[in-house]
């Protein structure tokens, strides 16, 4: 392993690896790292992200951003078990998930390096990437519906322009997987800034709502949701 971006910073993240890399090391290396959790995207992660991002951007001699997780997930998705007992009046008056678009923002490129599950959160936070590399057992996939919530961090206006709008419905209203290869063979009416807005306040409203409670707390408990449709 090479030296950490910089020694003051050992020990500075709990939730990721932070590096240069490349042979002039340039290349800014960020590694999601909850193993037992499959790089869930806790929000003590996302802070730890984009603290990272602020690092490199300020960093003159990084010209690029890695961003990856592991063999078996890129990052399988938000960490609902944080996100079970919020209410709707939590997230809409604290503009919830607000901050996670840092990745988005960045000015210099990030190149995302997807392996395993990148579901959910994990979809989302690869495609705020300007590019993806994906394994062959990549897997990608917006499985909110069946929690009873939809995606709230970009994955309704992201997913129709990388994989346009017949397949991005058809991932956000059934909640399928799709591979590497299918998204590479394959919102129309709002700018992305507009629909990912509108998209926040409908993803907070689900939290109105007796199917998101039920959906989260049946993951959490590993059993099957009884939805009720209210």
């Amino acid at each position: 392993m090479q030296q950490l971006l910089i020694a003051a910073h050992s020990g500075q993240y709990e939730y990721i690896l932070v590096e240069k890399r490349g042979e002039n090391q340039d290349v800014g290396y960020i590694q999601l790292n909850r193993p037992k959790a499959l790089n869930a995207l806790c929000d003590g992660l996302m802070l730890e992200l984009g603290k990272a991002l602020d690092a490199f951007e300020a960093d003159g001699t990084v010209g690029a951003i890695v961003l990856t997780g592991s063999d078996r997930a890129f990052a399988a998705g938000a960490d609902i078990k944080e996100m079970q007992n919020r209410t709707f009046q939590e997230c809409y008056a604290g503009n919830f998930l607000a901050h996670w678009n840092r990745v988005s923002t960045t000015r210099k490129p990030v190149i995302a390096a997807v392996n395993g599950f990148a579901l959910g959160g994990g979809c989302e936070l690869a495609m705020m990437c300007d590019i993806i590399f994906a394994g062959e057992k990549a897997q990608f996939g917006q499985p909110e519906i069946l929690l009873g919530t939809i995606p709230g961090a970009g994955g309704t206006q992201r997913l129709t322009r990388a994989v346009g709008k017949s397949l991005a419905m058809e991932m956000v209203l059934t909640g399928d997987r799709i591979t590497a290869q299918e998204a590479k063979q394959s919102a129309y009416e709002l700018t992305l800034a507009e629909g990912n807005r509108l998209e926040k306040r409908l993803f907070h409203s689900t939290f109105a709502t007796e199917d998101r409670k039920e959906g989260m707390t049946a993951f959490v408990e590993k059993r099957k949701a009884n939805f009720k449709d209210q």
